[in-house]
């Protein structure tokens, strides 16, 4: 079984910053790639980054990329998600989440929430105008 535990979240205003942190605990040997997804209100969930775990690719939502970094520091087992020049339509509840089955090393495969096993409780991101 593994934990995740984000945190980092709040209230910005547009063109602010926040990082994101997911503590990843547990049996985490058979974790094939990790990402961070989002949610607003009557919306579905959608990935935003995901990076391999030993190694493997990136991938950004459109949406989101040139502002958003994922990065993962293994020896902290901390997964992280640095948010630059935010925009009201990144308000969300922002999740972490771990795949335990490998899959296709391909973006759209890696951003699609059923590919994941594990979820954390999310962390409410708020930006505004």
């Amino acid at each position: 079984q593994v934990q995740l535990v984000e945190s980092g979240g709040g209230s910005v205003r547009t063109g602010g910053s926040l990082r994101l942190s997911c503590a990843i605990s547990g049996y985490t040997a058979n974790i094939y790639f990790i990402g961070w997804f989002r949610q607003a209100p009557g919306k579905e969930r959608e990935g935003v980054a995901s990076i391999g775990t030993g190694g493997g690719s990136i991938y950004y939502a459109g949406s989101v990329k040139g502002r958003f970094t994922i990065s993962r520091d293994n020896a902290k087992n901390t997964l992280y998600l640095q948010m630059n020049s935010l925009e009201p339509e990144d308000t969300a509840m922002y999740y972490c989440a771990a795949a335990r089955q490998y899959r296709a090393d391909v973006g759209w495969i890696r951003l699609t929430p059923s590919q994941y096993t594990y979820w954390g409780q999310g962390t409410q991101v708020t930006v505004s105008s």
